[in-house]
């Protein structure tokens, strides 16, 4: 599956065999979700029902909170956070200092655990759509994530226990779904798309490059490569949600002086709902006319909002629109006139301001909307997923992202000086350059260290970036590794050359970078001995000069030099092998590799402890089973209160009357009033366990009564079936009979064993029905459905036996050697078909085949 994790909403896709890809529905058959959870006592709502409840309990209502992945406490983006949401409780995790969200003394969450119940709620989903077990996910994030932000991510999935096949920008999956429906018009000459993706929270822009690609492996392939991406953090629909949720309070305020609607939190969220709204209304309307009900004590709002008060409101908004248009072309080192369209994506480019001050950036006659804005990325990250799998197999499309932030290494080493002395110089080596393209293994060599030392693995020159951006972005430095046991590593190989401390780096497809290993490794030279002919080698040397003509023997081994050819002017004899040259010895360099032990100091985001890890998934699981009970409770607590409801009805409609004594539905009646008491005093507070048991008691006790009804409404279908087949039979054993004896393709013993199968199944049937009827409608009944079904079968199989031997027999020839005259037709009314009565039936094998003429 792929989850697209947008600021305001997920959507969900996904393939299974058989199935194309598809956008999975929610339980209110929605093809989005928002991201939001909320967390009431004793249970959690997600999606819908969750961004409901944020109107009646905002408290306890999260949304919006991927701004908090891998940030630091005092990071700008953590207050910002809280400057919109003032209801929630921010704290600082004591160990790492990033933010929790504070519930009470003793319960709190971490961001990365609100996103794990999100992605277990997808996953579910996901489950729910494909009925059957779903693990692994592409998980789409935003492009400018950082390192710290990428492994908080990371640290969510696992905590639901998912599988991440990769982590892709979500930039890439939209220009990857974008490729792949147009993959016949790519070709080797190169097309630049610009993709403008305005979100709710934020926006990317993203210069894509496609043309085809020839590689040994798969030949002549479609390919995209990202080849510049800008972005701002903060610019998107929330921005003017939240402009327009203030703007809406103050309208509220001046129509009743004396009460602020901002003091009431509750009022707040309803003003940001409606202005999500009157959002949306206004991108196709002039005006529009927002409107509350009981917002405050019981006041109900309205006003009109016209399209030119939103725009003035986030005019600054718009003004930032083109920021990312000049980033995304600057570190693609292109302009404007190489880019040869503008597609929009994301729910935001819909603002008709939005559209009107990109046209004016990019100069273009119009910009691209033949996307689907909102599912691009879902749908190109699981085709991504498929492609990654090993269960699908799909046409190739090469993908090569690009890392945004450079990173460099940065150590310090002793340099000598002209005066003899030795000062300190601080060295950088780029690891990976702003655009680089990945997934991509580097090598970093130290050459002159012979102790241990210390490295650091930090960002490099990232002055593109904004006072603003870099404030958010948090640390530039990544991580401190302290090598150990460089120094034993020289003293256990002193005879041997150093050819340096290795540093092997590597960025998966995720973007996240790790440190793989490190080793010193060492070279001599050494000089090995010629191998020793063995006899039965050299005796099959000799055998090959003398009858192979001089053939060539096997190949010389790396080591030893070939024998010297013979020069074009000396003749030998036919027949007669050269004699080799005497074998010289030749040196061979030996390469030892030790390991070095790796400490690693994180110093942007400290990662979570496999126990703090554990402890958040074990939480997580909690959290689930609970959901879980409390579906299955109220899941059998409906059944009950459902089949007593039903079952009192039953007990005054006439078919259970009729087959039910007074004393039986005295019973039953007295049991299911009790059973309703107990729902009202104890039933919706008692477990599940003492539910599934009442709900079983009751049922035992309808048993007979619903299975003398059941048998009853059976009968006309079956003994109608039963008689059919009868008739049809005795028509077809009539017929056969009459076959002349040249013509005869049946035995004897065949239509006497359907003849005999006839007549029992006749006898049956009378003498059952017969003692049926003796007996009153409250017994046990005798003649039971599935009795007529089994006698249905067995004579059902007799006659499709001589059936299918008539259809497959060939014509008998005449003595004078022709065939038979073609079969006369029969008049219409005498042509029985069996479809009929096999239909009547409801026989498994299908329709009978006409009856032959008599």
């Amino acid at each position: 599956m792929s989850v697209d994790l947008g600021s305001e909403s997920l959507k969900v896709a996904l393939v299974k065999p058989g199935v194309p890809m598809e956008i999975v529905l929610n339980k209110e058959s929605r093809r989005k979700t928002p991201v939001a959870v909320a967390l009431k006592e004793t249970e959690r709502l997600f999606g819908d029902s969750a961004a409901g409840m944020a109107m009646k309990t905002p408290k306890l209502t999260f949304r919006y909170f991927q701004d908090l992945l891998g940030k630091h406490f005092d990071n700008p983006q953590v207050a910002q956070y809280q400057s919109w949401f003032p209801e929630h409780r921010l704290e600082k995790d004591a160990r790492r200092e990033t933010v929790i969200f504070r519930l009470s003394d003793k319960l709190q969450y971490s961001p990365e655990e609100m996103l794990g119940m999100v992605l277990n709620y997808s996953r579910a989903l996901a489950e729910d759509f494909a009925e059957q077990p779903v693990r692994d996910a592409v998980i789409t994030i935003p492009a400018y994530f950082n390192q710290a932000e990428r492994r908080a991510v990371l640290h969510a999935a696992k905590m639901a226990d998912l599988k991440v096949l990769q982590l892709i920008n979500d930039n890439t999956a939209v220009a990857l779904n974008y490729g792949v429906f147009r993959r016949k018009d790519i070709n080797a000459t190169a097309q630049n798309i610009m993709f403008y993706d305005m979100g709710a929270g934020s926006t990317t822009c993203t210069i894509v490059t496609y043309q085809t690609m020839k590689s040994k492996d798969s030949g002549v392939q479609p390919q995209l490569q990202i080849r510049g991406v800008g972005f701002d953090r903060t610019l998107g629909g929330l921005q003017m949600e939240l402009r327009l949720r203030d703007h809406l309070a103050k309208l509220f305020n001046e129509q009743h002086p004396g009460k602020d609607v901002r003091q009431n939190l509750r009022a707040m969220a309803k003003l940001l709902k409606e202005a999500n709204r009157v959002k949306t209304v206004l991108s196709a309307n002039v005006d529009h006319m927002a409107q509350i009900e009981g917002l405050l004590d019981d006041i109900d709002f309205k006003a009109k909002v016209s399209r030119q008060e939103l725009e003035n409101l986030c005019s600054d908004l718009f003004e930032r629109v083109a920021g990312p248009v000049w980033q995304a072309l600057s570190s693609a080192e292109m302009s404007l006139d190489e880019v040869d369209q503008v597609i929009l994506v994301g729910g935001a480019t819909r603002v008709p301001k939005v559209q009107e001050f990109l046209l004016q950036v990019v100069g273009k006659e119009e910009l691209g909307k033949n996307i689907n804005a909102d599912e691009a990325a879902a749908m190109g990250a699981v085709y991504q997923a498929a492609a990654l799998s090993k269960a699908f197999k799909v046409k190739p499309f090469v993908v090569r992202d690009a890392a945004m932030y450079p990173i460099q290494v940065e150590f310090t080493r002793e340099v000598e000086e002209g005066d003899e002395s030795r000062s300190l110089k601080h060295n950088r080596r780029i690891l990976f350059q702003r655009m680089a393209p990945y997934p991509q293994r580097k090598v970093i060599t130290f050459n002159r260290y012979t102790d241990d030392f210390e490295f650091q693995v930090n960002y490099a020159d990232m002055s593109f970036l904004s006072e603003s951006d870099l404030r958010a972005f948090g640390s530039l430095n990544l991580t401190k590794v302290k090598l150990r046991g460089v120094g034993e590593s020289f003293k256990k190989h002193p005879e041997y050359e150093s050819k340096g401390i290795k540093a092997h780096f590597h960025m998966d497809e995720s973007g996240v970078l790790s440190l793989d290993r490190v080793e010193s490794v060492f070279e001599t030279v050494v000089e090995e001995k010629p191998e020793e002919e063995s006899t039965l080698s050299k005796l099959g040397n000799t055998i090959s000069s003398l009858f192979g003509g001089g053939s060539p023997g096997p190949e010389a081994p790396e080591n030893v030099k070939e024998a010297v050819p013979v020069k074009p002017k000396e003749k030998k004899e036919k027949g007669v092998a050269a004699v080799p040259v005497e074998e010289e010895r030749k040196a061979k360099k030996q390469r030892l590799v030790e390991e070095i032990a790796v400490e690693l100091d994180m110093h942007d985001v400290l990662d979570l402890l496999p126990e703090e890890l554990q402890s958040s998934s074990q939480k997580l699981q909690e959290l689930t089973e609970r959901d879980l009970e409390k579906q299955e409770r109220e899941k059998s607590a409906n059944s009950l209160e459902a089949f007593i409801f039903e079952t009192q009805d039953k007990l005054y409609q006439e078919e259970y009357q009729f087959v039910a004594t007074e004393e039986e539905r005295e019973e039953i009646a007295r049991k299911l009033s009790e059973a309703s008491s107990w729902m009202e005093d104890e039933g919706y507070t008692a477990p599940t366990k003492e539910l599934k048991e009442k709900l079983s008691e009751l049922r035992r006790l309808c048993r007979s009564l619903f299975f003398r009804v059941e048998e009853r409404r059976k009968w006309p279908d079956r003994l109608a079936a039963l008689e059919s087949l009868l008739n049809h039979s005795s028509i077809f054993l009539r017929g056969a009979r009459m076959i002349p004896e040249p013509d005869q393709i049946f035995t004897e013993i065949e239509l006497s064993t359907l003849e005999k199968a006839i007549n029992e199944t006749e006898v049956w049937k009378n003498e059952t029905l017969a003692e049926q009827n003796k007996l009153p409608p409250t017994a046990k009944p005798i003649l039971l459905s599935k009795d007529i079904e089994v006698k249905i079968a067995g004579l059902d199989r007799e006659v499709q036996y001589l059936l299918n031997k008539a259809k497959f027999t060939k014509p008998k020839k005449r003595e004078n050697g022709k065939s038979p005259p073609p079969k006369q037709e029969t008049p219409e009314g005498e042509q029985e078909s069996w479809t009929g009565a096999r239909a009547a039936l409801g026989s498994p094998s299908g329709a009978f085949t006409r009856l032959p003429a008599g």
